[in-house]
């Protein structure tokens, strides 16, 4: 089969289309035929091995997964001998990120808890954008309090993978949305459902009115004076993403940051660990089929093309997913 392999720590030139064998399922596993796949900021950090401590599991030396994605959606075509949930022609979705990954080749074996049926009313290029993303984008949400109708929520960064759910999730719990984004995604997220829109462009959400029960923070630029200002008086700010430009200490250093200068205030900050759970693949695909809950995709690349796929994304401008076209989909 064919597979996108990395033997060494590096940028994207690192990366080498090569024929390996396929894999056999274990007895708990699904082997899957990948149809598409996507990426997300953790495959470039694991393709660069940084921080350091990162090496710590991944691999002092070298990186010891030498095909990187988590995100995958596809046709089931074998199950272990101990494996009830699926069997061969289900079309499933999930997050490997628990189970060596794997995702940019042709066929993976994964656990049956780290998947779920596909959403009927998705592509496989659609689903594939699904996991990791809207995963987070929920559990930062649930990091900020229980959302509940009539609440606001502010959105930064609301164009990227997790912004853009984040925003349909907060909505479909029937909090007021405002979203934060550059001119060219101001149509975008006002399609996602979005009340209000901030061209950070031209405008400083920190120097409106409006004030927000939980400020969801996807991109950490600014002052935490700032996202106090525009938090109610018992708001909560969620830091989910880091500067896009800075050292690997940056989101450490805001973290704590965020806990010394919210200790004593009425408001919080809240932190979280984004965690892969077949629980919440399976309420995504509710919201999913009920029309709630939409994926949102900026580019597609071919399985040969991964390495410019890392680096479009590595840019920092993409809106939503950046999704691998892995095999021929039916």
């Amino acid at each position: 089969m064919q597979a996108m392999v990395y033997r060494r720590y590096g940028g994207p030139e690192v990366l080498r289309l090569e024929t390996v064998a396929e894999p056999t399922p274990g007895p708990k596993d699904v082997l899957i035929h990948v149809y598409a796949a996507s990426l997300n900021a953790a495959d470039e950090y694991l393709l660069k091995g940084e921080p350091a401590l990162l090496r710590l599991s991944a691999g002092l030396r070298g990186p010891k997964r030498s095909v990187l994605g988590a995100d995958i959606a596809g046709m089931v075509v074998a199950v272990g001998g101990q494996v009830t949930q699926f069997r061969p022609g289900d079309a499933v979705y999930g997050d490997l990120s628990g189970c060596e990954l794997g995702g940019f080749a042709e066929y993976v074996c994964a656990s049956e808890d780290a998947l779920a049926l596909k959403p009927a009313r998705l592509s496989f290029e659609q689903a594939a954008a699904v996991p990791m993303a809207a995963v987070t984008a929920l559990q930062g949400l649930r990091a900020g309090g229980q959302v509940v109708p009539g609440q606001k929520v502010l959105i930064h960064g609301a164009s990227g993978g997790v912004g853009t759910f984040a925003l349909q999730l907060a909505r479909s719990f029937g909090a007021t949305v405002t979203a934060v984004c550059s001119t060219r995604n101001v149509e975008m997220v006002r399609s996602l459902g979005a009340d209000h829109v901030v061209d950070y462009t031209e405008h400083d959400f920190a120097a409106d009115d409006r004030r927000y029960d939980v400020v969801l923070d996807n991109v950490g630029n600014r002052s935490l004076s700032d996202c106090r200002r525009v938090l109610t008086p018992k708001g909560t700010y969620v830091l989910v993403g880091a500067p896009k430009k800075g050292k690997w200490l940056g989101p450490l250093k805001r973290l704590i940051a965020a806990k010394l200068r919210f200790m004593f205030a009425s408001q919080r900050s809240a932190s979280f660990t984004a965690k892969e759970t077949k629980q919440e693949l399976l309420a995504l695909v509710e919201l999913i089929e009920s029309g709630q809950v939409r994926s949102v995709i900026d580019r597609r690349y071919p399985l040969s093309d991964v390495a410019d796929a890392v680096r479009y994304l590595a840019g920092g401008h993409a809106s939503g997913k950046v999704i691998i076209n892995v095999s021929d989909q039916p």
